[in-house]
């Protein structure tokens, strides 16, 4: 077992006169990246490409190429470049390519080892397989059983050890426990419980005489503090799936960089390629950290686009019209969307896009929705529909959130929703399995009366389970109360593809307004 925490070791050799000799280690990481090879806005969303230009977007593989490339030549000799998990999923390049334009950059950028995300699963074991067999690294999972399923058998390793310096590292993979129901594993793969499994190939590196041990974790934040407190031997923990910004100087991070626990350093760096997180250890020659510092460094408009990646994008992004121009549905009438209706009433947009967020999570426990009119862009015409005009009305990359609330925060959703509705904001909302009543007249937070959800009246006491995007859940529009919110889950699919299915699934589409929203 190793004893010691940041300088504490050091010093105490120090005074008895012991000779020590350090190892020092810089990690950068990157994590729930979701195909965003295209720069991203300040809300993580689609940037406008004048937007871009004026230095406004964050993100984007040609600036990751560059982060990346600026850290190895001013960093140690020592260098890792890891991942998180969740490449996978979240743009129409993961829908045209799967995981080959990923395997293509992560090669590009010399990635060490990545850990698989739930996301890596949502296409089934043959389009991991497929990465798998394209990457020049090791994809690592320690806590899944995949014996029994022939395509990943001998392809996925547990650990892996690397050499740097002189030095054995050795890298496990962390994926959630809960991916059999987050994704599409199959019945083959069968997923166990992190702590354990760690500490299992942390005892067998340790038997190897490794010392210096790295966990990829694409299990959350909360789990991998579990992880850190209940196992032994393990020096830093390289986290995903719960879009966590650790960092000492960005505004909205959840803690410092790095968080401590005993003598494991956690580190995580947000979502989407906003941040390429750096982390500089330090060991002592028994493999005890003496000292973790470092930041995840912004990836903003100040870090230049390499060129080569910009115009590899560009190539890449061609064959995509594809995909836009693919008729998806057909509606016996246009559906209005119209940012004048849809911000101030019951709009057919509004509920197409509630109906099909809410009919995906049903039989999660889910009884209404939320949508803000602000996510929706434009209208859509008579008959066919092809996935362009989805994404037209879509076009935000957001992502089916669910979540618990009370009655109490529903009433003071709705409120902030109709809070603005003289000036036409974005915040309106729509809603599927709820009704209620506003008066525009009245004053803003008196506004609402008369909700019913699942058909009974509100209880403001109660709880209650909700799905709205991934904007709206982290605050988007106002939405404040939702911050906090139980059991969220922010990282469904795109509301785009939800909406796209579900109109596919009704044959003809016939757009409705029902009178879920009465406009005193």
């Amino acid at each position: 077992m190793k004893l010691g925490f940041l300088g504490t070791t050091a010093a105490l050799a120090l005074v008895a006169g012991a000779a020590q000799a350090e190892y020092s280690l810089t990690i950068l990481h990157t994590n729930d990246f979701h195909d965003r090879y295209e720069p991203i806005s300040k809300y993580d969303s689609t940037c406008a490409p004048e937007d871009n230009e004026a230095g406004e977007c964050f993100g984007g593989i040609a600036r990751l190429v560059t982060a990346v490339q600026e850290a190895r030549s001013r960093g140690d000799d020592n260098l890792l470049l890891v991942d998180g998990g969740d490449q996978f999923q979240g743009t129409l390049f993961y829908t045209y390519y799967k995981g080959k334009m990923t395997a293509e950059f992560m090669n590009q950028l010399g990635y060490d080892a990545m850990t698989v995300g739930n996301h890596e699963f949502d296409d089934g074991p043959e389009v991991l397989r497929a990465f798998v067999d394209n990457v020049e690294f090791p994809v690592l999972m320690s806590n899944a059983d995949v014996s029994g399923e022939e395509k990943l058998a001998d392809a996925i390793r547990k650990s892996t050890v690397i050499e740097r310096g002189g030095e054995k590292i050795g890298l496990i993979g962390l994926t959630p426990e809960d991916t059999d129901e987050l994704a599409s594993p199959g019945p083959n793969v069968i997923f166990t419980e992190p702590v354990g499994a760690v500490q299992a190939e942390v005892d067998r590196l340790t038997e190897e005489g490794v010392n210096k041990i790295v966990v990829l974790s694409h299990s959350g934040f909360e789990t991998d503090k579990r992880v850190a407190e209940e196992t032994t031997g393990v020096d830093v923990i390289v986290g995903g799936h719960s879009n966590t910004l650790l960092s000492n100087e960005q505004e909205g991070a959840v803690d410092v960089y790095p968080v401590m626990i005993g003598d494991t350093a956690i580190v995580q760096a947000y979502a989407y390629g906003k941040f390429l997180g750096e982390l500089n250890v330090t060991f002592d020659d028994e493999g005890v950290i003496t000292e973790a510092v470092g930041e995840p460094i912004l990836i903003d408009g100040e870090v230049v686009e390499d060129q080569d990646a910009l115009d590899r994008v560009a190539e890449l992004a061609k064959p995509l019209d594809e995909i836009r121009n693919r008729v998806v549905a057909n509606s016996t009438a246009s559906i209005e969307g119209n940012r004048d209706v849809c911000r101030a009433q019951e709009c057919e947009m509004g509920n197409l896009v509630a109906d099909a967020m809410l009919d995906r999570v049903k039989d999660q426990g889910i009884v209404a929705a939320i949508a803000n009119s602000g996510g929706l862009r434009a209208s859509i015409d008579e008959g066919e529909v092809t996935m362009g005009e989805v994404l037209t009305v879509l076009p935000f990359q957001n992502t089916l959130s669910t979540f618990e609330v009370t009655g109490a925060d529903i009433k003071e959703a709705l409120e902030n929703g109709v809070g603005q509705m003289e000036e036409g904001a974005g915040r309106f909302p729509q809603v599927a399995g709820m009704s209620f009543a506003v008066d525009p007249a009245a004053e803003a937070g008196n506004r609402i009366s008369d909700v019913m959800i699942a058909g009974e009246p509100l209880d403001m006491e109660a709880t209650y389970g909700l799905v709205s995007n991934n904007y709206v859940r982290n605050g988007g529009d106002g939405y404040k109360m939702f911050v906090d919110a139980d059991k969220a889950y922010d990282f469904g699919p795109d509301l785009a593809d939800v909406t796209a299915e579900y109109m596919a699934a009704q044959g003809d589409y016939k757009p409705y307004t029902d009178g879920r929203i009465t406009v005193k």
